[in-house]
């Protein structure tokens, strides 16, 4: 049996840019990419903490400070907003005995300020 589990999240990073013209997806800064463990075209949920929406999208690579929501997505925030951006697998039972989630937490220019690998 697989269990879904978080397995990484960007935590209160700040939407830089949403580009309605743009075909859909979140845009995020390559460095919290890899701070996060996440792929280019790897599916997603967001939260919007401002306002309550929730969403799946997938991931491209973009450019410092960058967290930019594209497409429909767009609709969903706003410059300034807050976000969660997280990311689950599939762990076996075996697997779960050594877990451990990414927690990437950023300031208000999206650089990363901690990396934790617990829930709390």
């Amino acid at each position: 049996m697989k269990v879904s589990m978080l397995y990484s999240k960007i935590h209160r990073a700040y939407v830089s840019d949403a580009n309605l013209n743009y075909n859909g997806s979140i845009t995020i800064d390559v460095e919290l990419m890899k701070a996060a463990e996440l792929y280019e075209g790897q599916k997603v949920d967001i939260v919007n903490i401002n306002n309550g929406e929730r969403f799946t999208t997938y991931v491209i690579e973009g450019k410092s400070g960058d967290i930019c929501l594209n497409g429909a997505a767009a609709r969903k925030v706003q410059i300034g907003d807050k976000i969660i951006i997280i990311a689950y697998a599939q762990f076996s039972k075996e697997e779960l005995k050594n877990y451990q989630p990414k927690i990437v937490l950023v300031d208000e220019k999206n650089k990363i300020i901690q990396i934790k690998k617990e829930l709390r």
